[in-house]
């Protein structure tokens, strides 16, 4: 029996099984709200056979978009056209949906990937004036953060509340919070972004107090049973910079909190980064939380091959695997995996036919699900 196949909880949402479609941005809305990218995107990857499919990042305010055409969900347009993808989504899918609630920080009012990934200065008719726990850009040259007063902490954790709320309404199975890749809650986490004498800077303590207010935010608009979990950087890859040994402190204080996993991911937060990424380079962040607090693991970071995903899972150094770039490469890469490990995955009846002659016992039935 596959380990990688197995059914599993997250908090009180079942898995069909471990593998886990990660966000990943498309810079594709429309002032914020999906069009019929998101429509055809997540529609497509909800047929995969995954256990579960996290939208995108999604911006809590106008002001926390990566780019002008990132996904957000601070308004009643944003909620409305979300919901007509959540709607298409689940009409012919069965999958739980998540959405990942996110704030850029100072790495937002930037320009789409395949156009250069500049920043857009905040005089220029498309950008802003970007937000940060101190007045460090995220690179020399560019335009540098207005670091935010304690009026406009008390308006971030108010975006995450409202933006929480929008989900609870959408009815959507989970939410991950974004902070991890040097994104806003990252930035106020790790003392290379974070210069600050107040009570949001200095100690670890006082640097991990807005993600902890900002779940405690989340937590409450999202109403239990549906979990809310946490995606972080367990290291910035930088010498004096946020490191495993304060991941393990965060995911812990996360943990008596109520929080469901952790996503264990890593750097983002400074160009110093150096970073050797070899297959399942970040796996040990996750077998160390795992370890350390007993809490609920997803791995993530160049795991492509089913062979690798299933050994994490069966070694116990995770308890889920989450996919990116390999499953946008391989849109059916939970087929696949379950054809190579002897397993059985969901599929819609309509593709049932596509099955080779030596894997005719691959698909689940809708009985079998239920």
């Amino acid at each position: 029996m596959s380990r990688l196949f197995e059914t599993m909880q997250l908090g009180p949402l079942q898995l069909a099984n471990r593998i886990i479609i990660a966000p990943m941005c498309q810079y594709s809305a429309d002032e914020g709200s999906a069009t019929d990218w998101h429509l055809i995107h997540l529609g497509h990857l909800a047929l995969s056979g995954a256990g579960l499919l996290i939208c995108e990042a999604t911006a809590v305010c106008p002001e926390g978009r990566i780019s002008p055409q990132d996904l957000g969900l601070y308004s009643d347009a944003n909620e409305d056209a979300l919901a007509r993808v959540l709607a298409g989504v689940r009409r012919y899918s069965p999958i739980p949906f998540a959405v990942q609630l996110a704030h850029a920080g100072r790495k937002a009012s930037v320009q789409t990937p395949w156009d250069g990934g500049a920043q857009i200065p905040p005089h220029a008719p498309s950008g802003w004036k970007t937000l940060a726990p101190s007045a460090l850009p995220f690179t020399d040259g560019t335009d540098a953060p207005l670091a935010l007063d304690e009026e406009g902490i008390t308006q971030v954790r108010a975006a995450y509340m409202a933006a929480a709320r929008r989900a609870a309404r959408l009815g959507v199975d989970g939410i991950e919070i974004h902070a991890a890749h040097g994104y806003l809650l990252h930035e106020f986490m790790s003392p290379l972004s974070n210069r600050r004498t107040d009570r949001y800077g200095g100690s670890l303590e006082n640097r991990i107090r807005l993600t902890l207010e900002v779940f405690d935010a989340v937590r409450n608009a999202f109403a239990p049973p549906r979990p809310v979990w946490v995606r972080i950087s367990a290291s910035d890859w930088v010498d004096g910079g946020w490191d495993i040994d304060s991941s393990v402190v965060l995911a812990r204080e996360l943990k008596a909190r109520g929080c469901a996993a952790i996503h264990v991911s890593s750097g983002g937060l400074s160009p110093a980064q150096s970073i050797k990424a070899v297959p399942g380079y970040q796996v040990p962040f996750a077998n160390r939380i795992r370890a350390d607090t007993g809490i609920t693991t997803i791995a993530v970071g160049l795991i492509t091959e089913p062979e690798h995903a299933e050994a994490i899972i069966a070694a116990g150094d995770a308890d889920a695997i989450a996919l990116a770039r390999a499953i946008l490469y391989d849109p059916r890469w939970p087929w696949h995996a379950a054809a190579k490990l002897g397993a059985r995955v969901d599929a819609p009846p309509q593709y049932w036919r596509s099955q080779p002659a030596q894997y005719r016992e691959l698909f689940r039935t809708g009985a079998e699900r239920r």
